[in-house]
C-alpha cells in the first residue's frame, strides 16, 4: 500500500469513528429539549464528515474531489462550533471528552483544509 493509500484510509477511520464517538458523547448530554436539538445537529455535521471524505475518495474527477473535500471542511468545522455550544450551554458534564472531541473537529478541519489549499493552488 503507498503512502497516498495510507493516509487515505487513516482518514476514513479517523472520520468514522469521530462520528462515532460524537454519537455516543451526545447520548452522555444532560437531558433538555435544547440537548435534543443540538444533538441532532452534531451528528448529522459529524456523521456528514465522514460520509463525504469517503464520497470524495471515490470521486469521478478532480472537481467532484474538490467540492467533497470542501463540504468535509464546512461539516467538520460545523461540529466544531456545536461542540463550543454545548459547552457555553453547559449541556454537558463530561468536558474532558468534550474537549477531546473539540480537538479532533479542529485536527480534521485543519488537515483537510490543508488538503483542499493544495488542490486549489495546484489549479491556479
Amino acid at each position: 500500500m503507498t503512502e497516498k493509500q495510507e493516509f487515505i484510509e487513516r482518514m476514513k477511520h479517523k472520520t468514522k469513528t469521530f462520528a462515532v464517538e460524537v454519537i455516543s458523547f451526545c447520548n452522555s448530554l444532560k437531558s433538555s429539549r435544547a440537548s435534543s436539538v443540538v444533538s441532532h445537529q452534531i451528528i448529522r455535521s459529524a456523521t456528514s464528515t465522514g460520509a463525504n471524505y469517503r464520497a470524495a475518495c471515490k470521486a469521478r474527477s478532480k472537481k467532484e474531489f474538490f467540492s467533497k473535500l470542501c463540504i468535509v471542511v464546512e461539516e467538520a468545522d460545523e461540529t466544531k462550533y456545536w461542540l463550543e455550544v454545548i459547552l457555553e450551554a453547559n449541556l454537558s458534564n463530561k468536558s474532558a471528552f468534550l474537549n477531546k472531541l473539540h480537538n479532533e473537529a479542529n485536527e480534521i478541519t485543519k488537515i483537510m483544509s490543508s488538503a483542499r489549499n493544495s488542490i486549489y493552488e495546484s489549479k491556479s
